[in-house]
């Protein structure tokens, strides 16, 4: 228990330590946050140390800490996807409304298709939020998308078979992709779901791709979800 006890008071210290360098408006230096905290000035550079290694914290040529590298992508992700949403949700309206059909906006994640929005068509029967789902880039109308067009590779490794329909031969796959290009949109049947049928395309303004990794796909057929 006294060992539980000191990793839990380890944890705290560190996410304490971490909040308040992340909150502070100038950033702290080694002595000042000792200080606040009430640390002996060793502990609190083991603690802060740690966060380094971890890339939670750096530190300027001042030697004050600030935010590290993976908080730093972290929140830049978090922002462009935000931004891509609110420039993106009144064209999922838009096409959910003349559809009937789910819409969904989707960016290309660490390994697989990332779903950020979702605006429900008319036929809710066994309807999904979709959004924060992983989905496999091969097994969906999205992900044929930003592979065909090169925005993500074919992952390695056997592709998964989600379905009796899902495509899992790589020359197959290829010879897919191919169409998606000539034809300027995926389609997907029964590939991720039995029962569900989707369209997707890459989001452009003329020749211009936006952003260059998102897609708009509306759903179909019973089931209504993401592909």
């Amino acid at each position: 228990m006294a060992e539980l006890h000191s990793g839990t008071q380890a944890i705290d210290r560190a996410s304490s330590l971490l909040i308040h360098i992340l909150e502070s408006e100038t950033p702290p230096l080694l002595t000042e946050l000792a200080r606040i905290y009430g640390l002996p000035k060793s502990t609190t550079s083991r603690i802060l140390s740690a966060l380094e290694r971890q890339g939670l914290l750096l530190r300027d040529r001042n030697g004050a800490y600030i935010a590290g590298s993976v908080l730093t992508q972290f929140a830049r992700g978090q922002n462009h996807d935000s931004i891509l949403v609110a420039r993106m949700h009144s064209i999922l309206e838009v096409l959910a409304n003349r559809t009937g059909e789910t819409a969904n906006l989707a960016v290309a994640g660490n390994g697989d298709l990332k779903l950020i929005d979702q605006v429900d068509g008319q036929y809710l029967l066994s309807a999904t939020n979709w959004v924060g789902k992983s989905v496999p880039y091969h097994a969906s109308a999205l992900g044929k998308v930003l592979l065909a067009y090169a925005v993500v590779t074919i992952p390695a490794g056997r592709l998964e078979k989600r379905t009796s329909k899902t495509i899992t031969s790589r020359t197959k796959l290829l010879e897919e992709l191919e169409t998606v290009r000539k034809k300027g949109y995926a389609l997907l049947i029964d590939e991720l779901e039995e029962g569900l049928v989707a369209v997707a395309a890459l989001i452009k303004i003329g020749d211009m791709i936006i952003d260059e990794i998102a897609t708009l796909q509306a759903n179909h057929d019973g089931k209504i979800g993401a592909a």
